[in-house]
């Protein structure tokens, strides 16, 4: 899963498009991009998506719910779990606390719906206020059903009180330094993927790349889109190139043919465990 793309849950024609994009998931969103009065129409039109949707070979559909302080987070899972998607997108999570609950509501819905047990994904939002990145530095938020924590600048960037995230488009301040780095350090404490947080000027392209390829270089898994042109420069970046594919596997080969050693040299260059654990990293990443 190297890409999710945001689909408003409330447009039918920006519904219609989500598929072609070619993401690996759709977030269908009843949050931030759906005005408060469009919420039980998007609620009804993401289940009636949910419904008419190709499961064999199309993209993972996933529902971003709206936040637990609204009030509205249990009727949004009352309605779209009819639908089975494959995860909820969950944001303003304060950690541990927060992700546990969640699971809570998942049980009850999947037990109402018949669902097997656990096969809900969670896809936090863990960054999204100034306790959210201080619950996950104290502890990463662990669960069976989460595959990734993504962290969020805009709605921390109110929560602070920031006039901007930094002096220019993906250029951060170190607030949200910080808040980026937690977030992997937290992912990959728990076990699952770290996305890296919207690119927000869709016009952009090199400044895409630019923050998709430092993300990457951090050990960051996937990004999200906001825009179906985003989609195809992630993927781009978060792909393993045939070189790195070809270089893992004579790693592993090379560890697979002397299985006791600690230390051995490929191409004149000293390899020890952690070059076969990125190695390992890197072919599951190219599937």
């Amino acid at each position: 899963m190297r890409s999710f793309l945001f689909v408003p849950a409330d447009s039918e024609r920006k519904l219609a498009k989500g598929p072609q994009s070619g993401a690996d998931g759709l977030i269908l969103d009843l949050e931030d991009s759906v005005a408060a009065d469009r919420k039980k129409t998007a609620r009804d039109m993401a289940l009636a998506y949910l419904h008419a949707a190709s499961r064999n070979g199309g993209p993972k559909l996933y529902v971003r719910v709206n936040a637990l302080d609204t009030g509205l987070t249990l009727g949004d899972l009352a309605t779209v779990m009819q639908g089975r998607p494959d995860g909820i997108v969950f944001p303003k999570c304060i950690g541990q606390r927060d992700l546990d609950l969640l699971g809570s509501y998942l049980d009850a819905f999947e037990a109402r719906e018949n669902i097997e047990q656990g096969t809900t994904r969670i896809l936090t939002v863990a960054t999204e206020s100034a306790a959210a990145v201080l619950a996950l530095t104290a502890a990463p938020a662990k669960h069976p059903r989460l595959m990734g924590h993504s962290w969020g600048g805009e709605d921390l960037m109110a929560d602070l009180g920031a006039l901007a995230k930094g002096p220019a488009p993906g250029v951060y301040d170190d607030t949200f330094r910080l808040a980026r780095t937690v977030n992997l350090m937290a992912s990959v404490a728990a076990g699952v993927t770290a996305y890296d947080t919207v690119y927000p000027d869709i016009r952009n392209v090199d400044g895409l790349r630019a923050e998709a390829q430092d993300a990457r270089r951090m050990g960051y898994g996937g990004k999200i889109a906001i825009h179906p042109n985003q989609v195809a420069i992630i993927h781009e970046v978060f792909t393993p190139s045939a070189q790195e594919v070809e270089w893992a596997r004579r790693v592993v080969a090379t560890f697979e043919s002397n299985p006791d050693a600690g230390v051995l040299t490929l191409d004149g260059k000293m390899l020890d465990r952690p070059h076969l654990v990125l190695a390992r990293r890197l072919l599951a990443r190219a599937g």
